[in-house]
């Protein structure tokens, strides 16, 4: 879901009402999910799922009660977004399912190959290319062959007059959902400061550049573009 607090650091408190805040423009992250549990829908009926940057996990728990058997391992650095994350599964009763990471792709332990990934509005966190070009291959590597990616970020030509009119819908959109004027002006100045928002067709490249065969853009909510895109086979498998 859109961030507009991206920059601030996510105590006990703001993590806890993270998912009410946005609860007034929840038919637009349900609309990514139905999206994606379509996408894996194909996937083995105990197939191992890699949530990278889970936050709340609300992707993670719908995916755990449409497909009773998967397994999950999230991986989130804010102490108290994976705190509210797994007192969300436990809430649920799929907590059971689910391994824990405190930390980074980088620390997490060596396991064996996941069947997919979800990556929900956290790439674009990555400024320079090469940077998100590392992040995306992180993931590929901890994927079987024609192991799915599902990425969702902040896609847009920042050059372009659609681009200054989108900005006004999704200005419009942060202040239905009841966002104080300062967030919204935060959120839209992080456009390209700290958040790399890049053309559509140059975050697919960098995706299609780290391990992964071309992806699929299979949805846009606004500014929010979603893809997905299978882990390269390697030769020796060929």
């Amino acid at each position: 879901m859109p961030n507009p607090e991206s920059s601030i650091v996510f105590d006990k408190e703001r993590a806890s009402t993270y998912d009410t805040r946005v609860a007034k423009i929840a038919p637009l992250r349900d609309a990514l999910h139905l999206s994606i549990r379509l996408v894996l829908s194909e996937l083995p009926s105990n197939a191992r799922i890699l949530c990278v940057g889970v936050g709340t996990g609300l992707e993670l728990i719908y995916l755990a009660q449409e497909f009773p058997q998967w397994q999950f391992t999230a991986v989130e650095p804010a102490a108290a977004m994976l705190e509210t994350c797994c007192q969300n599964a436990e809430a649920y009763g799929v907590d059971s399912r689910c391994t824990w990471h405190e930390g980074y792709l980088d620390s997490l332990p060596a396991s064996a190959a996941f069947d997919a990934a979800t990556c929900l509005l956290v790439s674009h966190f990555f400024m320079q290319p090469e940077e998100r070009r590392k992040f995306f291959s992180q993931i590929a590597s901890r994927l079987r062959p024609q192991g799915y990616l599902v990425s969702a970020d902040l896609a847009a030509d920042m050059s372009t007059s659609a681009y200054q009119d989108l900005r006004e819908v999704w200005t419009r959109m942060l202040k239905y959902a009841g966002y104080p004027d300062e967030d919204v002006e935060k959120s839209l100045a992080s456009h390209g400061r700290n958040a790399a928002v890049l053309p559509p067709d140059q975050v697919g490249a960098i995706i299609a550049s780290s391990g992964f065969d071309a992806p699929v853009l299979f949805l846009q909510t606004l500014f929010i573009h979603a893809w997905y895109a299978r882990r390269n086979v390697p030769r020796s498998h060929k």
